[in-house]
């Protein structure tokens, strides 16, 4: 089964972008790098700005020490190669995802919101990863990177039922769905780039 029906994605990356990737190591680890920092930093603010919302507080706390440790990991992988970390740059894919959330509901359905973009950018991150764990060059790489798309596929379905469990269940699966639809309409937009992990 393929990644993109695995997640619910509505439309798979165009396959030439390993290609891309793989021409400059330097920088799609470094967007690599950069990526996991956010979802770690994003953590810690859904756990500041919902305190009482213990259950998530839970989940959360060791997925921020999972996220770090992955960007870590990603220094450490380009050291290795002698290469450096480059400067961040604008996620236009995130931006684009955020123009979608919806304004002025409820604080917990502000929160399902925000649990659903996670959720979205953890799967295409896990789709992503499963491409280059089988289809990049350089074997150490496709271990590496088969790591990374175990742990995002996690990630997804936590931030998933997480939604459900602080939203009604019906009209979160509803609402995915427009998201879904909405992501898909943004990836047949997006340039395809090699240097960005989105």
């Amino acid at each position: 089964m393929s990644g993109v029906k695995m997640l619910g994605l509505k439309l798979p990356t165009d396959p030439r972008w390993v290609n891309l990737a793989e021409k400059d190591l330097e920088e799609i680890l470094t967007d690599h790098a950069y990526c996991e920092q956010k979802a770690a930093t994003n953590c810690i603010s859904l756990i500041q700005k919902y305190p009482d919302k213990k259950e998530m507080v839970r989940a959360l706390a060791p997925i921020v020490d999972e996220e770090w440790s992955h960007f870590r990991l990603v220094l450490k992988e380009l050291e290795k190669r002698e290469l450096d970390l480059g400067y961040q740059r604008k996620d236009e894919y995130v931006n684009k995802l955020l123009t979608f959330q919806k304004k002025g509901g409820s604080r917990d359905e502000s929160l399902v919101e925000r649990l659903l973009i996670c959720a979205l950018i953890e799967a295409r991150s896990c789709e992503r990863f499963r491409l280059l764990s089988l289809h990049i060059n350089d074997d150490n790489l496709k271990e590496f990177y088969h790591g990374f798309m175990i742990s995002e596929a996690g990630h997804y379905r936590l931030f998933i039922d997480l939604a459900k469990h602080y939203g009604n269940e019906e009209d979160v699966q509803k609402r995915w769905q427009e998201y879904l639809d909405f992501e898909a309409s943004i990836m047949d937009d997006l340039a395809l780039r090699g240097d960005r992990m989105h």
